[in-house]
């Protein structure tokens, strides 16, 4: 059995409100690679900004606070949802990166 300090937990989260185009993103990185926080986040077509976290409880809970209440300096965010934190055997993710997607690719072709 893990003791709590290995405790590793997971969960996901979705941003909405001005929250493209301001650094959100990169900060996230950041401040979860400060945080020994593992994971990704993009922004999606729909204007929100997605992504998963993974780590302690404790450094977990300081990213979903921060995306919460915080976030970048210029972004507004109006909702925030996270899945249920669950406790995860090993991680996922070797680090936390910005994912892209092509926009381009995932439209048909008129």
């Amino acid at each position: 059995m893990m003791q709590p300090a290995e405790q590793i937990f997971s969960c996901g989260f979705e941003l909405f409100g001005r929250v493209q185009g301001v650094c959100l993103r990169k900060q996230t990185r950041d401040l979860a690679t400060m945080n020994q926080v593992r994971g990704w986040v993009m922004n999606t077509d729909e204007g929100t900004v997605k992504g998963q976290l993974e780590g302690t409880l404790p450094k977990v809970n300081v990213l979903k606070f921060w995306l919460l209440n915080i976030g970048s300096p210029r972004s507004i965010i109006e909702r925030a949802e996270f899945t249920p934190t669950k406790e995860i055997t090993s991680h996922n993710f070797s680090r936390f990166s910005i994912r892209y997607h092509n926009v381009a690719a995932t439209k048909k072709a008129i």
